[in-house]
């Protein structure tokens, strides 16, 4: 004896071994032997054979119309093996009852399942709606085969052009067109952003990977929404200073400014002046909502992305021949001994005399010129105290690092000549030394700034945020500690308040501390533990490292393009660990594979041999491990 069964959704036919109330024990034609509950059993039968059954039900079961079927059903729940011998118009045989059961599973839309070997054919309307869902359905899935049968054919269906973009950022995965490319993908065995470039969705890698990074960042676009700058009713003393900004040739946001007066013997008076927006963006306004929807301007070759509004930095920016409002620290210092007698901040507008820059000054502002006094060099009446003082500042740090800076490493400035959007815009690398006397005179005065008023906040009891570094970790916190590998007890960015929402932070702190002294911890705008200062720096830590990894690789583009563009097949590199190398005559660090162990700092040269500008890497292989000069 045999019997017909269900088991997990799947209909099953074996010999009946033993057999007790409410159980069987079957065995399978492989001999394998389980238990079954009688619940489960449809009916019993003694022939033909399972196999048999089964080959023979299914094959009878296909040739049942399902709509036939439905209209002879009876209109309320019924009994499969009952309904057999109607249908069929005599007592059905185990294989006329099995397809029929069959025929009724595979067809839920005609009858739905009331139990076991027990259905309801569906009424009429609920049936023409489920077949309208079917039908409709089927043509959603020939269309999907449709668009992956092009894509696959390298072409790109017009439907999924307009929402291509969406493929790498946030895909709609439940949408027919995601998953007819997913489905391409998949076929192909290739990446999304490889298919997307070879059927034409973007016309080359460099706009695959800017519009991929402004569609997650800049959802909305990269225009602001309209805001007024009100009037300024500012009553602050204009300062009687000499002051100048040093910034390279592109910069469009003067954040700083420094001035020199002298005083009685040795001693001067220093200022470093910067701009305040701080004065017109307040805590929760609609300047400050732009600004920390953004946290930082961003930088790319030919292009930057500001934090603010044309307006607002055309407002603050310390432009030369206008009285703009700025935050001035003055430290009075002795030139020969570099010893500070006192520092104060103040509240003040300041007209800048000129804005200088780097490309003008730096052939000629040598350290020789600025250390001889006969030695022609422009500005030097302003740039020689400011150098004599930077040195002793310099020399202070070292103490309390207890080693030297090592700046000696080239870094470069990107310039195009073009459209940024366009890869073939010519891309020119000018190389600079980090260690650079104008770079190195302008850092001292911006970390003894962001140091001395670090302390500013701290001694009011104010809460900023601060960058420190111990045991080798860097962090971001509003506790006052020490960065060591600065050399410095505290540091709190506050001198790019027109680039950067933390120095914008820290500036309406400072303000607060500068106007209200004792009592700014009652008027500042953020109170000591707010909840909202730690947001703040979290938001900021991760936007920020995300458009430094944004920069950072489009500088890789622009390094790979001017490479090209430049015909080099030969490079010299040096090697900085294991297979890893850095270019001598580009800011482009790569693997190279098959390299030897070498030691770090051997030269090598290097075969381009290839470049990847979807992975933005370029390909090189070892031809000459270079030995140092006698």
């Amino acid at each position: 004896m045999y019997v017909l069964y269900e088991d997990s959704g799947n209909f099953k036919a074996e010999k009946i071994f033993s057999q007790s109330d409410s159980t069987l024990q079957v065995e399978s034609e492989s001999g394998k032997r389980s238990k079954i509950k009688n619940t489960h059993v449809l009916f019993q039968f003694d022939q033909p054979g399972p196999q048999e059954l089964l080959q023979n039900a299914n094959a009878l079961a296909e040739s049942l119309e399902i709509d036939f079927l439905w209209e002879c059903a009876p209109q309320d729940e019924f009994e499969a093996t009952v309904f057999a011998q109607e249908y069929f118009g005599h007592p059905p045989s185990a294989v006329e009852k099995a397809a029929l059961i069959f025929a009724l599973n595979s067809a839920p839309a005609y009858f739905h399942r009331r139990g076991k070997g027990r259905y309801r054919p569906a009424p009429p309307e609920i049936l023409q709606a489920a077949l309208a869902a079917i039908e409709k359905k089927r043509l959603a899935a020939e269309q999907q085969q449709r668009w992956t049968d092009e894509l696959v054919a390298g072409q790109l269906p017009e439907a999924l052009a307009s929402v291509a973009q969406t493929f790498l950022v946030k895909p709609d995965k439940n949408s027919l067109e995601w998953k007819a490319f997913d489905a391409a993908v998949t076929q192909l065995a290739t990446t999304p952003e490889k298919l997307l470039l070879h059927v034409g969705a973007w016309p080359h890698a460099l706009k695959l990977h800017r519009d991929r990074f402004f569609a997650t960042h800049f959802p909305r676009g990269l225009s602001f929404k309209h805001a007024d700058i009100p009037p300024l009713d500012l009553d602050l003393p204009l300062a009687d200073v000499e002051a100048y900004s040093i910034d390279d040739i592109t910069t469009t946001e003067v954040d700083d400014a420094l001035s020199v007066t002298p005083l009685a013997g040795a001693e001067v008076r220093i200022g470093v002046h910067i701009a305040a927006p701080g004065l017109l963006v307040k805590r929760g306004n609609e300047f400050d909502e732009l600004a920390r929807s953004r946290m930082s301007t961003v930088y790319m070759p030919g292009q930057k992305i500001p934090m603010l509004p044309d307006t607002l930095i055309n407002a603050f920016s310390l432009d030369a021949g206008q009285a703009k409002p700025a935050l001035s620290l003055y430290v009075t210092a002795n030139l020969e001994t570099g010893e500070v007698s006192q520092w104060e901040t103040r509240l003040e507008r300041v007209t800048v005399k000129e804005n200088l820059r780097h490309n003008w000054l730096d052939a000629e502002v040598t350290e020789a010129a600025l250390d001889d006094p006969q030695a022609p060099l422009p500005y030097g009446h302003w740039l020689r105290p400011l150098w004599q003082f930077s040195r002793h500042l310099i020399r202070e740090r070292e103490q309390a690092r207890g080693k030297p800076e090592n700046n000696s490493r080239t870094e470069y400035s990107f310039y195009l000549e073009g459209d940024p959007e366009d890869p073939h815009s010519i891309v020119k690398l000018v190389p600079r030394q980090r260690n650079a006397p104008l770079d190195r005179l302008v850092a001292e005065y911006m970390i003894l700034t962001n140091k001395l008023w670090g302390a500013f906040m701290a001694q009011h009891g104010v809460p900023g945020i601060y960058r420190s570094q111990q045991a080798g970790r860097v962090r971001m916190s509003t506790q006052a500690l020490p960065h060591e590998a600065i050399g410095v007890p505290q540091y709190a960015w506050s001198t790019s308040p027109l680039r950067r929402y933390v120095d914008l932070i820290n500036q309406g702190q400072i303000i607060a501390a500068a106007q209200h002294g004792v009592s700014a911890r009652l008027v500042a705008p953020f109170k000591p533990k707010e909840a909202d200062l730690f947001a703040i720096i979290g938001a900021f830590d991760a936007q920020y490292s995300a458009w430094g990894e944004f920069q950072s690789a489009m500088e890789r583009y622009w390094c790979m393009r001017w490479l090209q563009q430049q015909q080099l097949t030969e490079v010299t590199a040096t090697v900085l660990r294991e297979d890893l190398v850095r270019f001598d005559c580009a800011p482009l660090v790569t693997r190279v594979g098959g390299l030897p162990e070498l030691e770090r700092g051997t030269a090598v040269r290097l075969a381009i041999t290839g470049y990847d500008e979807l992975a933005i890497d370029v390909h090189c292989r070892l031809i000459d491990v270079l030995q140092p000069d006698a």
